[in-house]
């Protein structure tokens, strides 16, 4: 009887095609040749590539990843599983992680967008926690590039049509549009969730003979060569790529997670991995390999949605809102029993073994079979050339000096309106951001604000980077990123504790494009180091290109911080009248690559701020005191636009107004310099003798009343800023 299992070489199109279109290069395939010791089957080459591709293996990063820190007291699992997980006290954990789902958002953007936030749910619930906070940092291209519309109503639509339905509330996040991206967008989600700190589970397998269990929904065709088509760049034909986009439905991934948290309540689950990219052979070989086992799966036990579905599409195949499990014998029965209440698929399609190998079978006959820990150990890892970013020139503020005619009212009014600090309000509104009524502050401030269940503790969450800042200075820029969701957790009270990252970069192979990967990795360790602020979990996503032109660098950063009692949180908003604002931190008038300089005089140039890594420490500790001293009634740190800007988001929300007693020139009022908040006080003194024992540099702006934003003798009703920041994306969005 002739075997029906294809080898490379049976290929119509030839063995050297087929490996090319897999994304292995022909040195790689001659390792896997050595791995295997003959000819690889069509299913096995799928396996290995996926397992080797640049989203599964890192093998361009990992050299430069293992810098970061991601250690401290309260970190109880760093990088490494499905999510970070950190002690937040009183037998808690927090997991959280963030992720990106550029490329599928792109080629389409509703299934991308959802199904990434799909992904990440099912890594942090996965670690037997409940998800209680959705995040996302989105980079869009110009706003008058034909396929940006359409993009963001894709990309949101598909965020709150998922999470929304999952019932898991959307806190905040950032948006930003660039021409960089007209062609490669970003879509970065995150999630966390709360579970007890003694019941966190792994996805290391273990105990040999143990069943090998498939749970959720059953597999098709979507998503086959997902993990091989993000770790590539796109060229003009990338929307026939659309087969390879994941399909998702969050209302079985609601299902899947009530039951996965069930059967974690018993004492079922040894081990436990979602299947994300790469589907069922990371899964399997990740479990594998973390256990120093081996698994065997017969394919013919998978369920599936399709006819006549080959071992090559069961095994790469990125069909949604599925788990696999293993479990402790003689448990099948109960587990069964809980999915099948939740009307899910349940089978056991394996056991582990004591051989090291993954072998699978379809149809009685082996398809894969190949030693476990080679797939993972013997990934290439590539220290590839690197070069630094050429130094960028500081910019003087007094080259740029206000227009002609302009006030820096004027001035302010334009850029409210401009599409990255425009209201992201139409945004926002779709996604649910009250759903399990816990959310204390939610979009448009600087940090989301989750009370957890059952009393005034809550976590602060923040997502930030500045792309256009890690482009001039690939150092300051990570620096930056990391301090600024510091800032923004600590602006509203709470302490911060851990990072997950998002390293979204091109074309690795360039040595100026490495260049910034090595100089982000190297600020944001420099920032966790400073800020005693570990990485705990993270993602890369690189070959973010588009006819060889690469995004800009975004390292995006997820942070999380704790507070206490979330009574004491503060927001952006100016409470009343008669309160006395202050800047603290130090005013330089930095322009170089700023908001002002870009939509002003349309210049994208000079060297970022500065980073102080100390004072940003000090400053934050010190807000964080003051806020728990109940002595600030609202607090923003200064960021894109600078002080004016961060003037006009406080007095509009509640549209109580301030009259600014200080002048300056356009660095003063537009200038981004870190490190730096605006606060409102009843107790001016107090705060003024606080600050002044502390070291932290201070100055009165002014103080707040009536309908107006005054500054240097002019005004503007707080009403008419509100329009100009309002009207932006919904009239663009029509």
């Amino acid at each position: 009887m002739t075997s029906k299992v294809k080898k490379v070489s049976d290929y119509k199109g030839g063995a050297e095609a087929l490996i090319a279109e897999h994304g292995m290069s022909s040195d790689e395939y001659k390792v896997l040749l050595n791995v295997i010791g003959r000819e690889p089957t069509v299913a096995e080459l799928g396996v290995a590539a996926a397992m080797w591709s640049e989203h599964c293996s890192y093998k361009s990063t990992r050299v430069w990843l293992k810098q970061l820190p991601t250690k401290a007291p309260h970190v109880i699992c760093g990088p490494g599983e499905n999510a970070g997980v950190i002690d937040i006290g009183d037998g808690q954990a927090a997991i959280f992680k963030m992720e990106s789902h550029n490329h599928p958002s792109y080629i389409e953007p509703y299934q991308g967008a959802a199904t990434g936030v799909g992904g990440i749910l099912r890594d942090v619930f996965t670690m037997g926690a409940r998800p209680i906070a959705n995040m996302n940092a989105l980079r869009f291209g110009a706003v008058d590039h034909p396929k940006t519309k359409g993009l963001v109503a894709g990309v949101v639509s598909g965020i709150g049509g998922y999470g929304n339905c999952v019932g898991v509330p959307t806190l905040g996040g950032e948006t930003n549009f660039h021409a960089s991206y007209n062609g490669n967008i970003l879509v970065n989600a995150m999630t966390v969730g709360v579970a007890d700190a003694k019941k966190i589970f792994y996805s290391a397998a273990a105990g040999v003979g143990n069943p090998v269990v498939y749970v959720g929904s059953k597999t098709g065709r979507d998503g086959i060569k997902g993990a091989t088509m993000a770790s590539g760049e796109f060229n003009e034909d990338s929307e026939s790529m659309r087969p390879t986009v994941q399909v998702g439905d969050p209302f079985v991934e609601k299902l899947v997670m009530e039951a996965c948290l069930e059967l974690m309540a018993t004492d079922a689950i040894i081990s436990i991995q979602d299947m994300g990219a790469a589907g069922l052979t990371s899964s399997s070989v990740e479990m594998a390999s973390k256990g120093g086992l081996g698994i065997e799966i017969d394919l013919d036990k998978v369920p599936l949605r399709e006819q006549g579905m080959d071992a090559y599409e069961i095994m790469l195949s990125e069909s949604q809102e599925r788990m696999l499990m293993v479990l402790k014998p003689g448990c099948e029965a109960e587990a069964e029993r809980i999915f099948k209440k939740y009307e899910l698929d349940f089978a056991v399609i394996g056991k582990l073994t004591d051989t090291g190998r993954i072998v699978c079978t379809r149809f009685g006959e082996v398809e894969v079979d190949i030693e476990v820990a080679p797939l993972v150990e013997k990934s290439p890892v590539y220290n590839r050339p690197w070069e630094p970013t050429p130094a960028q020139p500081d910019i003087p503020a007094a080259s740029y000096p206000l227009p002609e005619g302009e006030t820096a009212l004027s001035v302010l009014e334009k850029l409210l309106a401009t599409p990255d600090l425009c209201s992201k309000r139409w945004i926002w509104e779709q996604y649910d951001s009250l759903v399990r009524a816990n959310t204390a502050q939610g979009p448009g401030g600087d940090a989301a604000v989750v009370r957890l269940d059952g009393g005034d503790k809550a976590l602060a969450i923040s997502t930030d980077c500045t792309p256009r800042y890690c482009a001039a200075d690939p150092v300051e820029g990570g620096k930056q990123a990391v301090a600024e969701t510091w800032r923004n957790i600590c602006a509203v009270g709470a302490k911060p504790l851990a990072i997950t990252d998002n390293m979204n970069f091109g074309n690795p192979e360039k040595p100026l494009i490495m260049g910034q990967f090595v100089g982000a990795v190297q600020g944001i360790k420099d920032a966790c180091l400073a800020l005693d602020y570990p990485v705990v979990s993270g993602n890369c996503s690189l070959y973010n290109e588009t006819n060889g032109a690469a995004i800009l660098p975004a390292p995006a950063i997820g942070g999380v911080g704790l507070m206490p009692d979330v009574r004491k949180a503060v927001g952006i908003a100016f409470a009343g009248e008669g309160e006395t604002v202050f800047i603290l931190g130090e005013t330089a008038g930095h322009i170089g690559q700023s908001i002002y300089l870009r939509e002003t005089f349309g210049k994208e140039e000079g060297s970022p701020p500065p980073v102080d890594l100390q004072a940003e420490r000090k400053h934050g500790e010190f807000v964080r005191a003051m806020i728990d001293q109940s002595l600030l009634t609202s607090c923003h740190d200064i960021s894109d636009g600078g002080l004016l800007v961060a003037l006009a988001e406080m007095v509009m929300p509640r549209g109580v107004g301030l009259a600014v007693e200080l002048s300056g020139d356009a660095g003063f009022w537009f200038g981004e310099d870190q490190g730096r908040y605006v606060v409102a006080t009843k107790d001016a003194q107090a705060l003024i003798e606080k600050a002044k024992e502390a070291g932290v540099p201070f100055a009165k702006i002014g103080t707040t009343g009536g309908a107006d934003l005054a500054v240097e003798g002019a005004r503007v009703p707080v009403a008419q800023l509100r329009t100009a920041h309002e009207s932006f994306l919904p009239q663009y969005m029509r």
